[in-house]
């Protein structure tokens, strides 16, 4: 083992026994800014507080309600013939990171599709404040009250407000974001994966030819590869390890991630911090919503930095 490896080993040792554990915090009432500031932002721990939000939407969103109030609305669905709307797929034997087919359809129309298990998937997921630009008419069913908490933690407004309905099987492959992330369920449950940012260097990860889903006149699936204008193949990189069925002979390191796991339940709100390690799982027609606060690019920043720059030296 070389030094800096041991260093690293070191790092994640410390790290776990200092500031995470074995398990995701609970909180069975909404924080204070200043609890929450101290113990979790601060520590960019994550915490599920439970039963924290008695929104109008907890218990009246279902997909049966949201065809009533919005019938014929037009939105924006991934489509993908595996449930994985941003993830790995391969190819003629080689393997790509694949964007979803993306499509507009009534709302009415998403929803029979959602129960129809031999068809492709369907999952609103578009990442772009999609509740406040798509379904304006539903923000009066949420209390953004009941979370200033945490928006006086930030110290900002939410740079994104996210809109998300889909069938159990649309998956969130397992990958980071450079946000403060309030995920909240409205409907349903997710599970959620998770893996702290100290632990770099225990998830694999590759950079991989990107590519679209896009269907055959016969309806076929296919990916076509995504180029620049000089015909350069694009190239992403992604998460190597499928966490639900990890192949540890072939990346051993994965073995000292040790993953943590947590449900969110109907009315509980996750606070995510930026730059952990996530994949998503989630009850048939789920809703949530999540709230994404731009990170402060502080001494977390620079500490995650330093070990990007240690993980690729001792590879």
């Amino acid at each position: 083992m070389s030094k800096i490896q041991a260093g690293i080993d070191l790092l994640i040792q410390e790290a776990d026994d200092l500031c995470i554990g074995n398990s995701i915090a609970e909180l069975d009432h909404l924080p204070s800014a200043l609890e929450f500031c101290r113990d979790y932002y601060a520590k960019n721990s994550p915490v599920v507080i439970r039963n924290a939000v008695a929104w109008p939407a907890i218990g009246k969103w279902t997909p049966e309600y949201l065809v009533e109030k919005l019938n014929d609305k037009i939105v924006d669905v991934a489509v993908t013939p595996n449930g994985y709307a941003d993830g790995l797929a391969t190819q003629k034997g080689r393997e790509y990171f694949v964007l979803p087919l993306e499509k507009r359809m009534k709302l009415s129309e998403l929803v029979v599709r959602l129960d129809d298990p031999m068809g492709a998937i369907h999952y609103v997921q578009k990442q772009n404040s999609n509740l406040s630009q798509d379904f304006p008419e539903l923000a009066s069913d949420l209390v953004m009250g009941d979370l200033d908490f945490a928006q006086q933690s930030f110290n900002k407004t939410p740079d994104a407000v996210n809109f998300w309905l889909g069938d159990e099987r649309a998956i969130t492959s397992m990958h980071k974001d450079p946000y403060e992330n309030m995920y909240c369920v409205i409907s349903g449950y997710k599970d959620f994966i998770l893996i702290p940012p100290h632990k770099l260097s225990c998830v694999p990860r590759s950079t991989y030819p990107t590519g679209v889903y896009k269907t055959s006149d016969s309806g076929q699936f296919y990916i076509d590869p995504l180029t620049d204008e000089d015909g350069v193949e694009q190239l992403t990189e992604w998460v190597s390890i499928d966490p639900l069925a990890p192949d540890l002979a072939k990346y051993p390191e994965y073995s000292r991630a040790k993953p943590l796991k947590v449900r969110v339940h109907a009315g509980d709100v996750l606070y995510l911090p930026n730059y952990w390690f996530h994949h998503v799982q989630q009850s048939h027609k789920c809703i949530a919503v999540n709230f994404w606060y731009d990170m402060e690019y502080d001494s977390r920043y620079c500490y995650h930095r330093m070990l990007e720059e240690l993980a690729s030296k001792a590879s």
